[in-house]
C-alpha cells in the first residue's frame, strides 16, 4: 500500500519550517503550530491568535500572548487555565489549533449559592411573602 505524493504527510522534501518524524520516510511535522489564547471578564473579551513553535506549552503561549501585561489581575499561580473548556496544567504541550482559556476566580461558591436559595425557597412557602395592607 503507497501514499500518493500529493498527500498532505508525503514529500519528496520537506516544506519549509518542517521536522521529519522519525521511522516515517518521507513524513514530516509541522514545526509550528497555532494556537489562541483567550481571557474574557465582564463587558471585556480578548482573543490573541499565535504561532508558536511545535512543543509550547500553556505557560509560553499566555506569556507571548501579553495578556498578563494587558490584565495585571491574572495571576497564574491562581487563575485556573484550560485548552478547550478542561483544564489544564501550565506544563501541558499544546497542539495546532488549541484553544488556551484563562479562567477568572468564581465570585461565589456555587453549593452555597444552592444552598441559599434553597433557604428562600423554603421560607416563600412557608410565609407565602407580605400581604400589603390592601390585599387583607
Amino acid at each position: 500500500m503507497s501514499t500518493a505524493p500529493d498527500s498532505p504527510l508525503r514529500a519528496e522534501s520537506p516544506p519549509e519550517g518542517a521536522k521529519k518524524l522519525l521511522g516515517r520516510p518521507g513524513e514530516f511535522l509541522e514545526s509550528q503550530i497555532h494556537v489562541e489564547v483567550v481571557y474574557a471578564k465582564p463587558g471585556q473579551a480578548k482573543r490573541v491568535a499565535l504561532t508558536l513553535d511545535a512543543g509550547a506549552t500553556v505557560q509560553q503561549a499566555i506569556e507571548q500572548s501579553g495578556l498578563l501585561d494587558e490584565f495585571p489581575e491574572i495571576d497564574l499561580g491562581r487563575n485556573k487555565v484550560g485548552v478547550w473548556n478542561k483544564l489544564a496544567k501550565l506544563d501541558q504541550p499544546l497542539r495546532d489549533k488549541d484553544r488556551v482559556e484563562i479562567y477568572r476566580p468564581l465570585i461565589a461558591d456555587p453549593k452555597e449559592v444552592r444552598k441559599q436559595r434553597a433557604a428562600e425557597g423554603k421560607a416563600m412557602k412557608k410565609g407565602g411573602g407580605d400581604l400589603s395592607a390592601d390585599q387583607t
